[in-house]
């Protein structure tokens, strides 16, 4: 949309709503202005102006006052614009990509609306509002009360009762908001009218626009914020992506984000820090470098891949979810979050980040570090360990992402969460970019949020781990196909803690002749919900298949030391007595060589 014959002059001053007193080319000129709204906080004594000369010879005044300087932006403020703008952009199939039918100004019962538009069997209802009112990036409707707009929302919900589709479209008359929001302090029956029409159905879309002294065209969509809550939040994506863009870690699976790469990873990371994963991801790629070969994995091979990173139904379960890619999906991720949730293993989080990270679908992907920053930020004393809490946060979250850059935005707050708003110990916020925003910063309270349940306390277990050694071979066994480390393979072991020589009576109750018994160190691993402290013995025997096949011995299997570096998998629970084999697991075994 463009002018035609702008000047540029000097604003003096503003009689009424109608005209102002504008410096031209030395001379005091009255001009029209084509807004009739309030504009106070852009009409300031001294301001550059932009005038368009009038076309209608004889009238009162020559000039009509268009646009405005503030700072580095021109404001549109004739309010005849944003529906100039519209039509040109509708007509140019910028909403509706196939658009049959446009009319302006069109009324329907007792209503009268904008635009009517027919697109792909729609019939369309559209109200255009425009936005001069800005302050700090956020833009907000209307700068003063305005009946006539709370009536047309309640105009439009009638519409989309009856079979319509709704939309009220705010043409933010600038370039460079950072999100739109209805003015509460100005009108908050309009806020509340806006609410109760996005409830009934209604879109309610904002779009900056592309603004010079002479033209005015949409540019992109901003982000809409309906709720006070919302407005908070809308403040985080400027900030945060700045610093991430300058502070993110270089990640395998970011320099090239493509679905597999994406999922794999994100799994991997569930419960696992980033420097833990890395070499297995390497190396997993490697291995399994698309869907296909996940799906057709022996489970040893995939359990010997995944050896060292725990929570093993983890693997199991990208496996599943790999058969179901490939069977239902004809072998490509799908793309959206919705379908995502159907795979094997995939909860809100990782249909999250993948949807977002590799599709770009405005998704929020909320895990512990996200949960945490938000807390902080908020002084939110709800329970990050409550699932409704979650599902109320990604909701809260999901208005505020900034549509054009969402992955990044994820990412960035996980990121902010892992290096920054640390989980254990004091939070380095000297270093967050968030820093002005957070509450419980500015009230010293950081170490009290986020807000969890008491734990329960672990059940603790002791074993006694029986290294057993022959001429050239140990014993291990495989563990039950459900319930704790299913399917894994581990050392043999008595309940309890026992002396060496009970451990002999038990060997030679099964065959067995121990020649030597050492004592190892006692070793502890944490699993959520238990504990296993464990004592150890490295036992040389004359030869194991001498044992009975016994109720305690039928299930064992005699290997080389070195077969369980390949073949059989042994998680890293027993990492403190693998050693005593000369063997190399998890993450160690990933970064030989």
């Amino acid at each position: 949309m463009k002018y035609k014959e702008v000047v540029q002059g000097r604003f003096l001053e503003r009689p009424n709503r109608f005209v102002a007193r504008v410096e031209l080319e030395g001379r005091v000129e009255t001009v029209h202005v084509k807004n009739t709204g309030r504009c106070r906080e852009l009409l300031l004594p001294g301001a550059k102006v932009y005038l368009e000369k009038s076309g209608k010879p004889g009238r009162a005044t020559a000039y009509d006052l268009v646009a405005v300087e503030k700072g580095s932006r021109i404001v549109n403020i004739d309010s005849q614009a944003p529906n100039r703008a519209v039509q040109e952009w509708l007509s140019s199939g910028g909403l509706f990509p196939r658009m049959t039918f446009l009319r302006p100004e069109t009324t329907y019962r007792n209503s009268r609306f904008d635009f009517y538009a027919e697109a792909l069997g729609e019939k369309i209802f559209i109200e255009v509002k425009g936005v001069t009112l800005e302050e700090d990036g956020v833009v907000r409707f209307p700068d003063a009360p305005s009946e006539r707009a709370v009536k047309h929302m309640g105009e439009l919900v009638a519409a989309k009762r009856d079979g319509y589709r709704a939309l009220v479209l705010f043409v933010v008359q600038m370039e460079g908001a950072e999100y739109f929001t209805p003015n509460r302090s100005t009108h908050p029956a309009f806020a509340q009218a806006l609410e109760e029409a996005a409830q009934a159905g209604v879109e309610i879309l904002a779009y900056d626009c592309r603004v010079t002294p002479d033209s005015m065209d949409i540019n992109r969509p901003v982000p809409v914020v309906l709720q006070e809550e919302g407005a908070f939040l809308a403040a985080i994506p400027k900030p945060l992506l700045a610093w991430y863009d300058k502070n993110r870690r270089i990640l395998p699976w970011r320099e090239n984000p493509s679905p597999y790469r994406v999922w794999v990873s994100e799994i991997m990371l569930q419960q696992t820090r980033v420097e833990a994963v890395k070499p297995y991801f390497e190396r997993f790629l490697r291995e399994l470098p698309d869907i296909g070969a996940l799906a057709q994995v022996p489970e040893e091979k995939l359990l010997k891949l995944w050896e060292g990173l725990g929570y093993y139904n983890r693997a199991r379960n990208l496996k599943e979810a790999a058969r179901q890619v490939k069977e239902e999906y004809g072998g490509e991720m799908p793309g959206t979050y919705g379908e995502l949730l159907k795979l094997k293993g995939i909860g809100s989080y990782t249909a999250g980040a993948v949807a977002s990270i590799a599709f770009g679908e405005c998704v929020p992907a909320v895990d512990g570090n996200v949960l945490r920053v938000l807390s902080r930020l908020r002084k939110d004393g709800r329970l990050i360990s409550d699932g409704k809490v979650k599902a109320a946060v990604e909701e809260e979250l999901r208005g505020a992402m900034p549509k054009d850059r969402p992955g990044d935005f994820n990412q960035a707050m996980m990121e902010l969460g892992a290096c920054v708003c640390l989980p254990n110990g004091a939070p380095l916020c000297g270093e967050c970019p968030l820093g002005e925003l957070c509450l419980a910063r500015r009230d010293g309270v950081q170490q009290e949020y986020p807000q969890k349940a008491a734990k329960k306390p672990r059940q603790i277990e002791e074993r006694t781990i029986l290294i057993l050694r022959d001429e050239n071979r140990t014993a291990i066994r495989k563990r039950p196909a459900s319930g704790l480390l299913a399917g894994l393979y581990e050392f043999p072991s008595m309940e309890g803690f026992r002396t060496a020589d009970e451990v002999a009576d038990y060997l030679r109750s099964n065959g067995l002749h121990p020649l030597r018994i050492w004592p190892l160190e006692e070793a502890k691993h944490i699993f959520t919900h238990r504990e296993w402290h464990m004592r150890g013995y490295m036992i040389r025997v004359d030869e194991l298949e001498q044992a009975r096949p016994g109720e305690a011995v039928r299930d064992w299997l005699y290997v080389e030391p070195e077969q369980t570096r390949e073949k059989y998998p042994i998680p890293s629970a027993f990492g403190a007595y693998t050693r005593y084999l000369h063997i190399r697991l998890g993450r160690e075994r990933w970064e030989e060589g």
